[in-house]
C-alpha cells in the first residue's frame, strides 16, 4: 500500500472522472474494471454546467465540445403538435450565464476522453478483466479489495463506482429494494443524414404526453441524433442497456406523435432498437463505511428524467478528491465527502422521480396548465447549473 493509494472499483464515467480528479491532485489511484476491454455502452449523455466545470478542471472540456454538440436550447414540447411549453436557453447564452457550455455527447466519446486523461496522468492506472467481489477493513487503517479470481489489493481507501449493481454497495448498504417505475425506456441513435432537414433539431427536446415522453438531441457535431422514449408498461423485468426489442413495437408506442419523432423512428436501424426497465431505488442515508465509500449510481441511483445521473457522479468525483486532499484522516475525509453530497443528490433523485408524473400527465390541457406554473430555466439555473463542485464551500 502506498501512502495515498486509492482503489476504485469500476471504470465507467464516474470511476474514471474520480481517477482523473484524484491523480490531478497528486493522489495515487488504481482502477479495477470487470470488462476485458474499455468502452461504454449506451448512447447519449447531456453534460450541463455543473459537470462541465469538472471536465474543465481536469482539462478535457475543449475536447468534449469538439467531440459532441452544443445544442441551442432545451425545450419542453407537446407530443403531437410540437408546441413549446418551456425553454431553457443553451448555446452562447448558457455560456454567458454559467461560464461553461452545455454539451450533448455520445457516452463512448466521453469515456474515451476520460481514459486518455487518466492514462496520461498514470499510464498503468486502469486494470481490466478484474471482477470485484467485496472488501475488508484493516485494523491498522486502509482497506483490502477482493477479486473473483482470488486476488486482492490493499489501499488507503476504496471507492465503489461500479454502478447500480455494485458489489461494494451491497456490502455497505445491503440489498436495495427495487421498484419498477412503470416505464420501459427505448434507446436508438440515428444518422442525421438519414432524416429530413426539418426534423434535425439542434436542441434538446423533451416531448411530453399522456403516459409517455421522449427526449431527442444531437451528438457528434450534429451528425447523430439520440432518441430516448419512456413508455408506461404494466410489467417489465429487464434492466439492461443491451436488451433489444422489435422495431415495430417502438413504432407502435409512438403512433400519433409529432412527425419529427416518427421520422427518427423510421430512420432507426431496425436491428438496434433497445428497451430496458426503469427501476427506482429510494435514497439511502449512508453510503460510507470506514475507509470505503460509494459514488454515482452505486451511491444514489437516479432516474434519467432530469439528465443528471452521470452529472451527479462527476460532481461526486470532484468533491471526493477535494475531501481526500483536505482531510489527512481517510475515514474523516470520506465522511466529509458524503456530508457534502447527500442532501444534493437526494434532491436530484427525488426531483427526477417526480418529473415522471409531470411529463406523463393525461391531457394537453393538464400539461399546459402544469408547465405554466413553472419557470424551469430559472429553477435549474438557481441551484442545479450554478453548482460548482470544484469550488463549492465544504461543510
Amino acid at each position: 500500500m502506498t501512502e495515498k493509494n486509492v482503489l476504485i472499483a469500476g471504470g465507467g464515467i464516474g470511476g474514471l472522472t474520480a481517477a482523473a480528479c484524484l491523480l490531478q491532485r497528486g493522489i495515487d489511484v488504481d482502477v479495477y474494471e470487470q470488462a476485458d476491454e474499455l468502452g461504454e455502452v449506451g448512447a447519449g449523455i447531456q453534460v450541463s454546467a455543473n459537470a462541465s466545470r469538472v471536465y474543465q478542471h481536469i482539462g478535457i472540456l475543449d475536447d468534449l465540445v469538439e467531440a459532441g454538440s452544443c445544442p441551442e436550447a432545451y425545450r419542453f414540447r407537446l407530443f403531437d403538435s410540437g408546441e413549446v411549453l418551456q425553454t431553457i436557453p443553451l448555446g452562447s447564452a448558457y455560456v454567458r450565464r454559467h461560464g461553461v457550455p452545455y454539451v450533448s455527447v455520445h457516452r463512448a466519446d466521453l469515456h474515451r476522453l476520460l481514459v486518455e486523461r487518466v492514462t496520461a496522468l498514470k499510464p498503468d492506472a486502469i486494470h481490466l478483466g478484474v471482477e470485484v467481489t467485496g472488501f475488508e477493513e484493516l485494523q491498522q487503517g486502509g482497506v483490502t479489495l477482493r477479486f473473483a479470481d482470488g486476488g486482492c489489493v490493499t489501499g488507503r481507501a476504496l471507492l465503489g463506482a461500479d454502478g447500480i449493481k455494485s458489489a461494494v454497495r451491497r456490502q455497505i448498504v445491503g440489498a436495495a429494494p427495487v421498484t419498477y417505475t412503470g416505464d420501459a425506456s427505448w434507446r436508438v441513435v440515428v444518422e442525421s443524414e438519414n432524416v429530413a432537414e426539418e426534423h434535425r433539431q439542434r436542441t434538446v427536446d423533451i416531448w411530453v404526453g399522456p403516459g409517455k415522453h421522449a427526449v431527442t438531441y444531437p451528438m457528434r457535431g450534429d451528425r447523430l441524433i439520440n432518441l430516448v422514449g419512456c413508455v408506461e408498461h404494466d410489467e417489465w423485468d429487464e434492466e439492461s442497456w443491451v436488451a433489444s426489442r422489435p422495431w415495430h413495437e417502438l413504432k407502435e408506442d409512438f403512433q400519433g406523435w409529432h412527425p419529427s419523432i416518427g421520422a427518427l423512428i423510421d430512420a432507426a436501424d431496425r436491428d438496434h432498437c433497445y428497451r430496458w426497465a426503469m427501476n427506482n431505488r429510494p435514497p439511502v442515508e449512508n453510503w460510507t463505511s470506514g475507509h470505503a465509500t460509494l459514488l454515482g449510481d452505486a451511491a444514489h441511483p437516479t432516474l434519467p428524467y432530469m439528465a443528471q445521473g452521470a452529472a451527479m457522479a462527476v460532481e461526486d468525483a470532484a468533491v471526493l478528491a477535494r475531501a481526500l486532499e483536505a482531510e489527512p484522516r481517510t475515514d474523516e475525509a470520506l465522511r466529509l465527502y458524503q456530508r457534502n453530497r447527500i442532501e444534493r443528490t437526494t434532491r436530484i433523485v427525488n426531483e427526477s422521480s417526480s418529473n415522471r408524473r409531470l411529463f406523463h400527465l393525461n391531457s394537453t390541457a393538464e400539461l399546459r396548465e402544469e408547465f405554466a406554473k413553472r419557470d424551469i430555466s430559472s429553477e435549474r439555473s438557481a441551484w442545479l447549473f450554478s453548482y460548482d463542485p470544484v469550488r463549492v464551500d465544504m461543510l
